[in-house]
Formats: C-alpha cells, structure tokens, sequence
C-alpha cells in the first residue's frame, strides 16, 4: 500500500472529486475505493480524512499561494455553504440563499477576469477547488428556479474550459446523476 495511492471517496462528493481532478491533472495513478458513508469502514476511520486538506497544484510563489488559499477558503465558506442550503431551503429562504450563491460567483468572475483559469493561463489550485461544485450546479438550477449561465456568463464559460480537459471531465458525475442523487436525498430527508 506504501506504493500506491489510494482514494476513499463517495461518487457524489465534491471533495473527492477535487482529489481525483488534481491527481488526473498531476498524471499520478490511483486506486479508488468507495466508501459506505453510514457504515464507515476501518480504513476510513483510521485515515479520518475529514479535516485534512490536500496540497496540490500549488503555485511556487508564496503570494500566490496565499492568494489561492484565499480563493479556496472563501469558495468553501460562500460557494459550497450556500450550495448544500440551496437544494434544500423553499420560499424566501431559498432565494436569499441563491442571492448569496449568485453573488459569490459574481464575485468569483470579478477574480477570473478574462483569464481563461483562475491561475492565470493553467489550469490551478483554485480551478481543482471550485470545478467539483460545478457538478451540482444542474440540481441548483432546478431546485432554484434560477440559470447560472444567465447570471454567470463567465463562470459558465470557465466550466466548458475546465469540462474539456479529461482530468476534469472524467472526474466529474454526470449532473443528471446528481440531480436523481439530490431527489433522493430530499425523499429519505422528508423534504418532498
């Protein structure tokens, strides 16, 4: 096991997908091992990935760095929060929260510019962060009555960039199966 990378993950986490985008983009070879999420197993316990952060494809300049540790946190905090109450909420609740959620990516564009990735002309450390959430965005379009392509047009853009690299697109889930994947999860919840 010294020799080879292994990956517990769950298909639909946005966090795994992270993992598998920035390996696939690094060229190394994995193992994926998918986890029973209500019935953990002994390695996941043992490994309790839950409050680790991975390192990769961090730029070489501290300023940069900094700057993209910024992005990744603020993405988590404002992007991925906002997101897990998006597909959940109803009524005005629900459009506050897809207020934020529209505002972050706004705010989001205002960094990318006219970049074609967050970093710049590579593909980087901010773009491995956000791109998995992308995967979701279908279910929040629909849960929320909203088109990010409409309010976003430069996020959108940056996501047909990101979605055309094989690191990306093969790391993703199909939006669809997200989507059937929310549906469920609002069933078991009571939420519908």
């Amino acid at each position: 096991m010294e020799d080879t990378v292994t990956l517990l993950d769950f298909w639909s986490s946005s966090w795994a997908m992270r993992v598998k985008v920035a390996l696939a983009e690094k060229g190394i070879e994995y193992e994926s091992r998918e986890q029973n999420l209500i019935d953990k197993s002994p390695l996941l316990l043992e490994m309790n990935p839950v409050h680790k952060m991975i390192p990769v494809l961090i730029h070489n300049d501290p300023y940069r760095r900094s700057q993209a540790r910024f992005w990744a946190d603020y993405i988590d905090k404002k992007i991925y929060n906002s997101a897990k109450k998006l597909w959940k909420e109803k009524g005005e609740k629900q459009e506050e929260v897809k207020r934020e959620f529209i505002e972050g990516l706004k705010t989001l564009e205002g960094e990318l510019g006219d970049k074609l990735y967050f970093g710049g002309e590579s593909f980087g450390f901010v773009d491995v962060v956000l791109v998995p959430v992308t995967s979701w965005f279908y279910s929040l379009e629909i849960c929320g009555k909203f088109s990010i392509e409409a309010e976003c047009p430069k996020i959108t853009a940056w996501i047909k960039r990101c979605m055309e690299k094989e690191s990306v697109s093969s790391s993703l889930p199909d939006p669809h199966k997200i989507y059937d994947f929310v549906l469920l999860l609002k069933q078991k919840m009571g939420m519908e």
